[in-house]
């Protein structure tokens, strides 16, 4: 079931890819010879007026073959089209799966659902950490972060991770309590307690840390929800699909954050094949349809950025081609060339994709999770 699963959203994303760069070249008038889904050998196919339209053996893939990719000799050739229709021809393909995420993310924001929120505390607060510096103690109460209301620790979480590095203005309440019990009565924050006598609002400023030290967090704080209740959320149309661009945009900053983090040694470096995209579907899926959904959304953005990387064979590599073609004022590199170096990049891509799938498999053997 796993597998299925992993197979259909895999084809449908790369189906999603390849319909942006068929609309794109139909759109300048570039004969679209055909539009496969899978790689060959063909199985199927069937013509439709110009273009064949194949399903192949090999299901993790899809293409679209355009007339003339190097030859500009025809009219409706794809090498015969100027730099931006070209561009745009490429690029397309690639923002249709930024669209995916958009889509997903406005959809969820106006299904309604219910969240956990209530008074966001701190419990303890570690010794020489950012938040020890900017003066924060247990007990307080933390309002918000940047503007951004925090309603419960997942608020908190996702704006510290997305400002790792950057100062952030935190609004905090400090309630002062009145003594009912003799002094070292004990007593665990947060449980029993005593009247409030006064409440001390201010605000702070707290720099989440790149890389602290083992148990503390970006900021030193450790964090309990109090009088937690569900809160029904849905959003009209016409605010979700703004709010799901702040969140796509938020996704990509995070995902950003991930990279620099695993660059400077404070997460350890995470890459997965096929195989372990396919174990980490298995599990999101168990938690239900709406985190499936963030899964396929991330997957989807993570095509896009992987697609329009600079590497020989992707889309990114051809559009570097035509940077390179720009910068000497329309003067082309021989196709031969080209092609040998998209041909180099698809051999070190297949080498790599194999080197990761076979820890994949150690993984797997293991018993491990890609997630932990």
């Amino acid at each position: 079931m796993t597998i299925l699963l992993f197979v259909a959203i895999i084809v449908g994303l790369i189906l999603v890819h390849e319909v942006g760069h068929y609309l794109a070249a139909r759109a300048f008038g570039i004969r679209v010879l055909e539009f496969g889904i899978g790689y060959p050998p063909r199985l199927w196919g069937i013509r439709i007026g110009e273009t064949l339209y194949s399903l192949n053996l090999l299901p993790l893939g899809g293409f679209v073959r355009l007339e003339g990719e190097e030859n500009p000799t025809s009219p409706r050739s794809f090498a015969s089209k100027g730099l931006l229709a070209r561009f745009t021809v490429l690029i397309a393909g690639a923002g249709m799966n930024a669209l995916v995420p958009l889509v997903i993310f406005t959809a969820l924001l106006m299904v309604p659902t219910y969240q956990v929120a209530g008074k966001v505390a701190i419990v303890a607060v570690a010794p020489g950490s950012p938040a020890a510096r900017a003066g924060l103690k247990p007990g307080d109460i933390i309002l918000s972060v940047d503007g951004h209301p925090i309603r419960n620790t997942g608020d908190l979480s996702t704006r510290v991770r997305l400002n790792l590095g950057r100062a952030t203005v935190w609004e905090v309440e400090r309630p002062t309590y009145l003594l009912t019990q003799p002094i070292g009565g004990g007593g665990e924050f947060g449980g029993g307690r005593p009247p409030v006598a006064k409440v001390e609002r201010f605000t702070t400023v707290v720099t989440p840390r790149w890389r602290p030290p083992e148990g503390q967090g970006p900021t030193g704080v450790l964090v309990r929800v109090l009088e937690p209740r569900p809160v029904r959320t849905a959003e009209p149309f016409w605010r979700a699909i703004p709010q799901g661009v702040v969140r796509m945009g938020e996704t990509l900053v995070l995902f950003r954050n991930e990279v620099i983090r695993m660059i400077l040694g404070a997460s350890p470096p995470q890459f997965a094949g096929p195989i372990g995209i396919a174990q980490v579907t298995g599990e999101v899926a168990q938690l239900g349809g709406i985190p499936l959904l963030h899964w396929v959304a991330l997957l989807s953005l993570n095509l896009a950025i992987l697609n329009l990387l600079p590497i020989p064979m992707l889309d990114g590599g051809r559009i570097l081609f035509l940077a390179i073609e720009a910068a000497r004022r329309g003067k082309r590199i021989s196709p031969q060339r080209e092609g040998l170096v998209h041909f180099i990049g698809f051999v070190v891509l297949m080498v790599a994709i194999a080197v990761v799938t076979y820890f994949d498999i150690l993984r797997l053997l293991r018993g491990e999770s890609p997630l932990r």
